[in-house]
Parts: C-alpha cells; sequence; structure tokens
C-alpha cells in the first residue's frame, strides 16, 4: 500500500507555500532527534531505520492521491491547491541524501537519529512519517531493552497484540521489541513479516470449554504434545499446577516431555516458589514457569528482589504501549537552507525553554571510545569552517576535550545519495544482536557526556545572541 497521503496537512500546505514562492528549488536539511530520554532512563535504543527505508522507497503521490488532493477547499469553498502543484506534486520523486544512526545503537536528547539533506518540499513531506516511524518504534525497542534487563537474561517474550494500539502499532511494536531484545512474540503476523520466533499457548477459554481441568491439560497434551504449556491458574493455581505435573508425566511415557505451566494472576512470586518446588519433587527440573499479568520492568525487579522462580517472562500491555511513556516526543527541525549555486545559510530555532533551542548546521555525531568503553559523544557540523576534539557538555555546560588520537567514529552512516539507497540493510537477527551488544557495552555507565563540538557550540550562541538583539 502506498502511503504517502500518511502526512498532516500543514506539510502539504507548507509544500505549496514553498512552491508559489518558488522555493522549491531551495535545497534544505533537517534534522530528527528527540529532546529527553523516555522512562527517566539513561539512554534510548534505536528503531524503525528499516520501515522507514521502505517508505520512501514507496514514496509517491498516486493518482487517486492527486485525485483526492483536488477534493480539498479552503474556507472559501475554492480548492485548496491549483492544478499546476498537484501536477508538480505528481511527478515528484524522492533524490534526496539520508544519513541516520543504525538501528540497535544506543542514542542520546539532542542527537540526529536521522538527518535528510535535499529539496526543501520532499523534506518538508517526509517529517510527519518519519517522526511516526522513528518515535514509535525507538520508544517501543527502548522499553523492551529496559524490561530485558531486568530479567537479566531470562527470556522475555512479547505478548502485547491484543493491547496494542492497531493493527499497525502492533506489527510496529512487536518488530521493536524483537530489536530491544524480547525473545519472540506471540503476534503471528510479525513473525511471518519479519521472521521473528512465535511462542504462544492456550488461553483460560480452553480449561473453560472443558467440565475438568485435568481433562482440557489431557487433551492439550494429546493435540499439542510438542508445545506444552498449561496455564494452570483458571480455578486454583497449585492444584493446577499438580494437574499439570500429572499430564506430564503421561507425556514422559511417549517420548515428549511438557515445556512448563505459565501462571498469569496472583502472588507471582509466591505461586512460582511453590510451583517450582512441586516440580522439582515430581522429577520435572527443566519445565520452566512462565509468568505474565501486566509485567513490565518494575514489576520484573521486585518479583526477583522476593525470590520469584520465574524462567520466562510474558509482557504485553505496558510494553507495546510503552505504558508509563506514551510517545517519545521526536521533533524534526530546519538546521540549513541554501538557494541554488549560493551558501548554505544556518537556520535555529529559539525558545524560552532552553532544551528546545534547536541546533543550527549539517550535523553528525561522532563517538569516543577508552579502552573499547564509550565515554562521550560529540555533535558536530560537516561543514564547520574548523573542528575540535573538544565539546560543551548539554548537562553541566562544560567544555570537555578528548585527545586527537582518541579512538571515534562517526555514528550516522549513509542510507541514500540523491535518492539511491547505498545502505546495505542488516537482518532483522542481526540488528537485534547489535543493540544487545550497543546494550551490555554501556552497561554500568550512569554519567555520558554529549555536547556539541565547541564550533558549533560557539556559533549557536552568537545565532542567538544575533536573533534576540
Amino acid at each position: 500500500m502506498n502511503y504517502t497521503l500518511l502526512t498532516d496537512l500543514y506539510q502539504l500546505t507548507m509544500s505549496y507555500g514553498y512552491w508559489k514562492n518558488e522555493l522549491h528549488t531551495h535545497e534544505a536539511v533537517f534534522h530528527l532527534f528527540f529532546r529527553k530520554n523516555p522512562f527517566k532512563g539513561q539512554y534510548a535504543l534505536a528503531a524503525g531505520l528499516q520501515t522507514v527505508i521502505d517508505f520512501i522507497e514507496n514514496f509517491h503521490f498516486a493518482k487517486d492521491d492527486i485525485a483526492y488532493l483536488a477534493t480539498l477547499t479552503g474556507n472559501d469553498g475554492k480548492p485548496l491547491f491549483e492544478p499546476a502543484f498537484l501536477q508538480y506534486l505528481a511527478e515528484l520523486t524522492f533524490d534526496c541524501s539520508i544519513d541516520a544512526i543504525p538501528e540497535g545503537t544506543i542514542v542520546f536528547p539532542h542527537q540526529p537519529l536521522l538527518r535528510i539533506r535535499g529539496n526543501i518540499i520532499l523534506c518538508q513531506l517526509l517529517e510527519t512519517p518519519l517522526l511516526n516511524i522513528l518515535n514509535f518504534q525507538t520508544l517501543i525497542a527502548t522499553k523492551a531493552a529496559r524490561v530485558c534487563a531486568a530479567a537479566k537474561g531470562e527470556a522475555v517474550l512479547e505478548f502485547g497484540l491484543r493491547r496494542a494500539q492497531g493493527q499497525d502499532g502492533a506489527i510496529s511494536a512487536s518488530r521493536a521489541a524483537y530489536i530491544g531484545g524480547c525473545a519472540a512474540t506471540s503476534n503471528v503476523l510479525a513473525g511471518k513479516l519479519y521472521n521473528i520466533p512465535v511462542k504462544g499457548t492456550h488461553a483460560h477459554s480452553w480449561v473453560m470449554s472443558f467440565e475438568e481441568e485435568m481433562e482440557a491439560f489431557e487433551k492439550y497434551a494429546e493435540a499439542m504434545p510438542n508445545n506444552c504449556v498449561f496455564l494452570v491458574d483458571t480455578y486454583n493455581t497449585l492444584e493446577g499446577v499438580k494437574k499439570a505435573i500429572e499430564v506430564a508425566k503421561k507425556l514422559r511415557e511417549t517420548g515428549h516431555e511438557a515445556v512448563g505451566i505459565r501462571l498469569d494472576s496472583g502472588d507471582l512470586a509466591a505461586l512460582s516458589i511453590a510451583a517450582r518446588k512441586l516440580m522439582d519433587e515430581a522429577g520435572f527440573p527443566k519445565m520452566q514457569i512462565v509468568a505474565s499479568n501486566d509485567l513490565d520492568e518494575y514489576e520484573i525487579e521486585k518479583l526477583k528482589q522476593n525470590g520469584a522462580k520465574i524462567d520466562v517472562w510474558g509482557v504485553g500491555t505496558k510494553l507495546v504501549t510503552a505504558y508509563d511513556q506514551p510517545a517519545l516526543g521526536g521533533v524534526y527541525k530546519l538546521s540549513a537552507i541554501r538557494a541554488p549555486q549560493e551558501d548554505w545559510k544556518f537556520r535555529i530555532k529559539l525558545s524560552e525553554q532552553a532544551i528546545k533551542v534547536s541546533n543550527p548546521g549539517i550535523l553528525q555525531v561522532k563517538r569516543y571510545f577508552k579502552n573499547g568503553k564509550p565515554v562521550g559523544d560529540m555533535i558536530f557540523s560537516e561543514i564547520s569552517p574548523t573542528f575540535y576534539h573538544e565539546m560543551v557538555n548539554f548537562a553541566e555546560n562544560e567544555k570537555i576535550s578528548f585527545a586527537e588520537n582518541t579512538q571515534s567514529e562517526n555514528v550516522l552512516a549513509p542510507i541514500f545519495r540523491q535518492g539511491k539507497k547505498v545502505y546495505s540493510s542488516p537482518t532483522l537477527p542481526i540488528i537485534r544482536a547489535f543493540s544487545l551488544s550497543q546494550v551490555a557495552l554501556f552497561e554500568g555507565i550512569t554519567d555520558y557526556k554529549v555536547g556539541l563540538e565547541t564550533t558549533l557550540y560557539e556559533l549557536k550562541m552568537q545565532m542567538i545572541r544575533d536573533r534576540i538583539s
């Protein structure tokens, strides 16, 4: 499906204004970034780039798009857009250059997750869909990473499909959660589309369909002897565990092993401890205990502190809806513009709130390392006249210097050049593995330094003074 009209109307009205004022020949640079770490955490985890690539590769105004836009009217009842502009849109093709931070990378506030350079109308039209994609998937990947960190290496299953924000929200959440570290999803369509492992067993309705709980377990074992995780809390949880053990014994006689049980209500810590004891004593130390019931990183940490004997964590609603912070708050700001054959003119957005003052330039991020561990990120402009291995830290407004021979790398990678994809997209398992390595790399770092390269900082301060004088 063509999603080109998945945009806000004002992107089109601004584009029409650019066209009417003959600014459509101007080149612009926009950056997409967020201002605060989500969930009051230490970082975010970039996700959504491949979805962006797929969107851009299908970007075009189809005939029915143009026909629809022709029906829009202004307050006077007359057409909102004149036919010549609509013809311009019909002939518009993506020819911008994009640089972006690869998926699975640890990122911080004010850093551009994506930089787009090209025709100002194209850059403007892409603002809303790019924000829609990267804001959500970055948020969910970050939440998943936090949940997985709380699980301390134990498997986390994403179970959020039925509570997700619509069909696309569910599919995007499953993808992002896998990047963030989840081992599998219950979402079968996401499994098909992205080759994510899928996991699932039965619900309470299965047990309630039979007169007796034992019969329900037995019939399930007969039907699915290689996928037996018994949901044991339909009636009395520990009695359900005992029945699951009896069925597991019968399975073993036929050459099959029960996978485990699932707890979905009650005191999960106490019930898991009791269930573990029952299964161990019955000779089933490898049967797993899967827990669900409105879990998130905070609940998992509490359960672990209370000695819970849980092997697998099913996390749904609070993961796929980013329950405690429903939006990342990423923004998309113009930072440079130039007319044909002219030099770049940097732009800055001012605000009484310092956090909302944007950064000018054509920005890149340099990550510095010491003994293989990241020690700081410096945002710099690629066309600054001078460059120093020194930055002004956002948090304390202090200068931080790096030796010139300090190991470093630029974080944004080329994705498109003049409309042509130059990026070799990794598979989702590779992205997930990289994400896990990034989280491990930053583990224990609580005071990471991020700032503006000294020359860029001074330029920004001068632009602020010029604007307010």
